[in-house]
C-alpha cells in the first residue's frame, strides 16, 4: 500500500514536471528547494520567533556506550512550529520531495525502492551507521 503512494507520488510529479524536465535544471532545482527549506526553518527562529536553536557542541565524553550518548545529545530546538510556520515548511518540504521524485523518475529509480534500502542498510549496520 505504501509502495502504491510512492509511485503516484513519482506519476504525478513526472507528468507535472515540463520545464525543468533536463536532469541537470531538476538537480539544480532539487538544490534551489532544499535552500527554501532552510530558509523557512531560519525564519521560524529569526522572524516568527515560534522555535529557537540553542548550537553548542555536542556533549561527547570518551568512553561514553552508545546508549550514554544517545543521552546527551539534542536537536538544540526549543519550542514548537506554529500552525503558519508549520504550514510553510511542510510547503517547501513538499517542493524538495517533488524534485526529489523528478530525479528518481529521470534516472529510472522508484522512490519506495530507495527508501527501503536505506531504511534496511540502517538497521542492518546498525549502531555502526551513525550519521
Amino acid at each position: 500500500m505504501k509502495d502504491i503512494l510512492f509511485e503516484d507520488f513519482q506519476q504525478v510529479a513526472d507528468e507535472m514536471l515540463l520545464r525543468n524536465k533536463s536532469l541537470l535544471d531538476t538537480l539544480s532545482k532539487l538544490q534551489l528547494a532544499g535552500a527554501k527549506l532552510n530558509r523557512t526553518v531560519i525564519k521560524s527562529v529569526t522572524h516568527c520567533g515560534c522555535i529557537s536553536i540553542h548550537g553548542r557542541k555536542q556533549n561527547f565524553k570518551e568512553g561514553y556506550s552508545l546508549e550514554e550518548m544517545k543521552k546527551h545529545v539534542n536537536a538544540q530546538v526549543s519550542g514548537e512550529l506554529c500552525g503558519n510556520c508549520r504550514e510553510l515548511v511542510e510547503k517547501e518540504m513538499g517542493g524538495l520531495m517533488f524534485y526529489l521524485a523528478a530525479v528518481c523518475n529521470t534516472l529510472r529509480l522508484s522512490m519506495y525502492d530507495v527508501l527501503i534500502k536505506e531504511r534496511d542498510e540502517l538497521l542492518a549496520l546498525g549502531k555502526f551507521n551513525l550519521k
